[in-house]
């Protein structure tokens, strides 16, 4: 089975998918996403918010797994470190002006120490590690924040992901390995294991 083929079953069917669609299919979807807030600024409910922001984080994966795949399918692992260095966040953040929502990713033990979780935000993350090998699926939380619904969506790791973040030298090859310590010398983020919580999605919305 060729490596594209690989990937790409491992984000339809994964948890986390990490894609990034190219600018064409940002645009075609827009009116779905329109509806989607029309819909959403009908509702008021903790659980009607926990579901809108879900949606909005799943755009998002979207958005940044396209991207992904093909950095992965040109240059290896190595070419997905270097695509999440350059343009993960810059993604993110275009996402979160089509998606009228402020939306990001942070963690615990973050690459990049930009996406390092906030106080309130590492509750989450402990609230969820601490569930690990109980059987309890994650589920999203939403708050209401400064007058804001944040949801929080937990981000869990799959056979891909392990390709950056696995175990150095087993999941993680020398070249990627390399280039890790090259882009990331403060590097947290690696020596993890399949199913286990890699971050959050963090989604804030405007209360309606």
């Amino acid at each position: 089975m060729n490596r594209i083929l690989i990937i790409s079953i491992l984000v339809i069917g994964g948890i986390i998918a990490l894609d990034s669609c190219t600018e064409n299919k940002v645009g075609s979807t827009q009116s779905k996403i329109d509806a989607f807030k029309v819909e959403e600024t009908a509702t008021s409910s903790g659980e009607n918010y926990k579901d809108a922001g879900k949606q909005l984080a799943i755009q998002t994966k979207s958005s940044l797994a396209n991207y992904l795949i093909s950095s992965i399918s040109e240059k290896g692992s190595e070419g997905a470190v270097e695509f999440c260095n350059i343009k993960a966040i810059p993604i993110t953040d275009s996402m979160s002006v089509v998606l009228g929502a402020k939306i990001k990713r942070v963690s615990d033990l973050p690459r990049n120490p930009a996406n390092k979780a906030n106080e309130a935000e590492l509750a989450y993350i402990k609230k969820w590690k601490e569930s690990n090998g109980s059987g309890e699926q994650k589920q999203p939380i939403v708050s209401e924040i400064n007058g804001k619904m944040v949801g929080y969506y937990p981000i869990v790791t799959n056979q891909m992901c392990l390709q950056c973040h696995g175990k150095a030298y087993k999941d993680i090859n020398d070249a990627t390995l390399n280039k890790i310590n090259k882009l990331y010398p403060n590097d947290q983020a690696t020596g993890y294991l399949e199913n286990e919580l890699r971050g959050i999605f963090v989604v804030e919305m405007n209360k309606n």
